[in-house]
């Protein structure tokens, strides 16, 4: 191609187009792939219905982006991590190519110590790994009118786990939702049919990755 400001232009477009495909997951067609939710009231869809529960929206993310995937949901309102220790034998099942564990919302929320909260977490992730089901971690940030210390140790706990046992890590389950009574329900706590939507969409990219590094 003759280097003219077109065939410059074009060989741009291409890098771009090369980086861009790169940066996607790739998915073998084939059988569908399930990924379980394991989690409390913004998993099991508080005051939505089904369809507009997070499970669900993140399903239609995922197979949008070619995954092939079905999304179960496994959340229990008012679940701590303690009770997602308790069922997560058979709250996930065998037939799972990857577990989203997204549990600590209401520790913090009854001011449980941190550390048992890591403990139970700890504990979720090396049973699932046990059994061989990949797992992505999913973490929440503590709000800074809890203080300082508090704050420090829940929000250490999800980035030490994801390290210690090797696993993907969205920090912040409900990042972009929190404080913005728009995408909250009158609680202020559990997101609208609109926040869950926005709380799939930030998700899919480390699900995706997930499944893409299984294959």
């Amino acid at each position: 191609m003759a280097n003219t400001p077109y065939a410059s232009l074009t060989r741009r477009g291409l890098g771009l187009l090369a980086l861009a495909t790169a940066a996607t997951p790739a998915f073998a067609a084939g059988k569908q792939r399930i990924v379980t939710m394991l989690g409390d009231s913004i998993t099991a869809g508080y005051g939505l219905p089904s369809r507009d529960a997070v499970p669900a929206q993140l399903e239609q993310e995922l197979n949008h982006m070619g995954a092939n995937v079905r999304v179960r949901a496994a959340g229990v309102s008012g679940d701590t991590s303690a009770g997602g220790l308790a069922r997560v034998d058979f709250s996930v099942q065998a037939d799972s190519d990857l577990c989203i564990v997204a549990l600590g919302g209401n520790d913090l929320l009854q001011g449980l110590d941190p550390r048992a909260t890591r403990g139970n977490i700890d504990r979720i992730i090396g049973r699932l790994q046990a059994r061989h089901i990949p797992v992505v971690l999913a973490g929440l940030r503590a709000p800074p009118v809890i203080g300082r210390g508090y704050v420090r140790d829940f929000d250490g706990l999800y980035p030490a786990l994801a390290a210690q046992h090797r696993v993907p890590l969205y920090p912040n389950l409900l990042a972009g939702v929190m404080g913005d009574r728009r995408l909250l329900q009158p609680d202020g706590i559990h997101p609208n049919a609109a926040g869950a939507q926005i709380i799939a969409r930030k998700l899919a990219p480390t699900v995706a990755q997930a499944l893409a590094a299984r294959r």
